[in-house]
């Protein structure tokens, strides 16, 4: 067959008592196609013996030209992750809750995949944030995010004390629970949860969302995908910052988080059914009857 991808890679969420049965599917279905494919280790031990090929998810790119990954949002997340600078496409079947990004129902993959694989699909890219820590004027470590950076409080519950800068001028000191740095993909997430706006992913802006501000004026604000967003933890004892909830650095007081825009970028595969408005009607329940 005619098959525009024909080397491809297979993440899944190998903790889910529910993966067995779709990846099943998913192996016999490339079998049946003759297609190269391989699995990383986690998946691969999850499911039964196969003659597939074991391949570290950090290395993949070089071995194939799409990434189908078995799971939920959380799952997408984190190859999206491993994968960053491989600029191989990814394309999600959803086997958890709400599926925003893994957009393809599991018990139609096979229907669906064989589409995408004549290339019948929508491309689409998603932008990142790049995260940089400073501590006594060294930079200490470097993150992604394809959802959100949060900075948030420790485990005693007081509150954390911060100064915001954008492009290098000042614009608030914020009293919170905590703040929020999400891109589009990730404004409809925790941000959203936390009173921040929908962005629609082609903005490719930012937005801040503060977490619970003693002040209730201080409110999201939306701001250009060239911002370069500082952020000082003046003071804040036990608080840290996670970067899409997979990864996770504790804070000490001065501490800088300098938040950019990264160069690298998502490439997510839809059926060419994909609707954004209509995947927000459906997974935020918009217009159903209470």
């Amino acid at each position: 067959m005619n098959f525009i991808f024909k080397k491809i890679g297979i993440v899944g969420k190998y903790n889910s008592h529910n993966l067995a049965a779709p990846m099943g599917r998913l192996i016999h279905f490339f079998e049946k196609n003759e297609l190269y494919f391989v699995l990383d280790p986690k998946s691969a031990a999850a499911v039964p013996a196969t003659s597939a090929q074991i391949v570290q998810i950090e290395e993949m790119g070089q071995y194939v030209d799409v990434v189908v990954v078995l799971g939920g949002d959380g799952t997408l997340l984190s190859a999206a992750r491993s994968l960053l600078g491989q600029k191989v496409p990814m394309l999600g079947i959803n086997l958890g809750q709400l599926g925003f990004l893994t957009d393809i129902p599991s018990q139609h993959l096979e229907e669906e995949l064989i589409k995408v694989l004549h290339g019948h699909f929508v491309e689409e890219k998603r932008s990142l944030l790049e995260t940089e820590i400073w501590r006594d004027n060294k930079m200490i470590s470097r993150h992604f995010a394809l959802n959100d950076v949060v900075l948030t409080k420790g485990a005693q519950g007081s509150m954390i004390e911060l100064e915001v800068s954008v492009d290098e001028r000042f614009v608030y000191s914020l009293r919170a629970d905590g703040l929020i740095a999400a891109t589009p993909t990730g404004s409809t997430a925790y941000a959203l949860s936390s009173g921040g706006p929908i962005i629609h992913p082609e903005l490719q802006a930012t937005v801040l969302v503060p977490i619970c501000p003693h002040t209730l004026s201080n409110r999201p604000i939306v701001l250009s995908e060239r911002s370069k967003i500082e952020v000082v933890l003046q003071k804040g004892k036990g608080s840290f910052a996670n970067f899409d909830v997979q990864d996770h650095m504790a804070l000490e007081s001065d501490d800088r988080l300098i938040i950019s825009h990264a160069k690298e970028q998502v490439t997510l595969l839809h059926p060419v059914t994909h609707d954004y408005y209509a995947m927000l009607r459906e997974k935020l329940r918009w217009g159903t009857k209470l």
